[in-house]
């Protein structure tokens, strides 16, 4: 890294968080992502598009090239990857040796990513987990087919006529609370950032689907059990920066699923605990040095809105969305949407976290509403 100030490139499906906490930190901000939404866009000064929306899936070419003209702006400090990576690590090697990556390496994402190595990892250090199977389960009720690479839960699948890919593992279903912590880890030790819950729900035939997160949750019995199993974890996998853990919260005993070696989009909500951003704290820890939050008051939420049925959004349906106060990752110009596709997410703080999901439900409802009436040329 060249110094504290400077450019920061980041890249990912969808970089908006990881640009609007980069500005908030003083850096003059690259994206690459697949959809250059409009707030993303307001946060740069460059953006690439390195991938096709419908696929949800970053193009190594169109990387590389990014990457090449990235490299060329001047003062960058380096890059930041996000989602996106898991399921092909190898792109993290990809930038040209002047572009330092400010993030996990290829070598460490497939460790801590390899279903195999983990949950052998917390057998290891005696950390609960649900029941996984490498090969199909005899009996498949109740069980699970992952895929090591997925995020979003749009991988997950019931294990019952599932198609195996080379990466697919197999879980039992755990009954309870679907959480995540979100965390800063320099290699030998973590430093919780937050709880949150996660907004997980089926969205057509797939049955666990992130939909968002509302946080901090403020349960000290958790965040006790959770730091002890980041105090393994982190020297166990070398993990270093901003990351996030997900479990099952089973009556206050986590079941852990997996670790998100990047910045998780949890972190929206918690921007204002680090005055000079989540980034700077990411970038920090990449160098050793953990940094505390600052206590706030208040929940806060976000949840995407899917498209129910197929639809097109024109101008003024997109300056009706630029408009709504709580609205975010909002499309810059017109384009269609497939049904289960994500639109845009809507956003809520309040005292509690009840009246944040009522506060989500009610908004994005609004935006769904609105979506209603935008009935696709495909359909007609």
């Amino acid at each position: 890294m060249r110094g504290a100030g400077g450019t920061l490139v980041v890249a990912g499906t969808s970089a908006r968080a990881m640009a609007e906490s980069a500005r908030q930190g003083g850096w003059r901000v690259l994206a690459m992502d697949l959809f250059g939404d409009l707030d993303t866009r307001r946060a740069l000064a460059r953006w690439w598009r390195i991938g096709d929306p419908a696929t949800l899936t970053i193009e190594a070419d169109r990387l590389r090239d990014a990457m090449a003209a990235a490299a060329t702006e001047p003062d960058v400090a380096g890059w930041v990857a996000g989602s996106g990576f898991e399921a092909a690590p190898q792109l993290l090697s990809i930038a040209p040796p002047e572009l330092t990556l400010l993030g996990m390496d290829e070598a460490h994402v497939r460790a801590v990513r390899d279903p195999q190595r983990f949950f052998a990892t917390l057998d290891r250090h005696g950390l609960a987990h649900p029941s996984v199977a490498f090969t199909p389960p005899y009996a498949t009720a109740g069980w699970l087919a992952k895929r090591a690479g997925g995020s979003g839960g749009w991988h997950i699948r019931a294990a019952q006529g599932a198609v195996a890919e080379a990466d697919t593992y197999y879980q039992r279903h755990q009954a309870g609370r679907p959480m995540s912590a979100l965390f800063l880890a320099d290699g030998r030790a973590a430093s919780l950032v937050a709880l949150n819950a996660l907004i997980v729900r089926p969205l057509g035939p797939r049955l666990h689907v992130y939909h968002g997160a509302i946080g901090p949750v403020r349960d000290a019995g958790l965040a006790a059990a959770v730091s002890d199993a980041l105090a393994a974890l982190v020297p166990a996998f070398g993990l270093r920066g901003l990351a996030s853990l997900d479990f099952i919260d089973v009556d206050g005993t986590p079941a852990l699923l997996e670790i998100n070696p990047r910045p998780s989009a949890s972190m929206v909500l918690h921007a204002h605990a680090w005055p000079a951003g989540l980034m700077r704290a990411h970038v920090a820890a990449m160098a050793g040095r953990l940094t505390n939050a600052h206590a706030r008051a208040g929940v806060r939420g976000i949840r995407i809105v899917f498209a129910d049925a197929p639809c097109r959004l024109d101008g003024p349906a997109l300056a009706w969305l630029a408009r709504m106060p709580h609205g975010h990752d909002l499309p810059a110009e017109p384009q269609s949407f497939d049904a289960g596709a994500p639109v845009c997410s809507v956003t809520a703080e309040a005292d509690d976290e009840s009246a944040v999901q009522r506060l989500l439900d009610e908004r994005a409802a609004l935006v769904a509403t609105r979506l209603a009436h935008r009935v696709s040329e495909a359909t007609a």
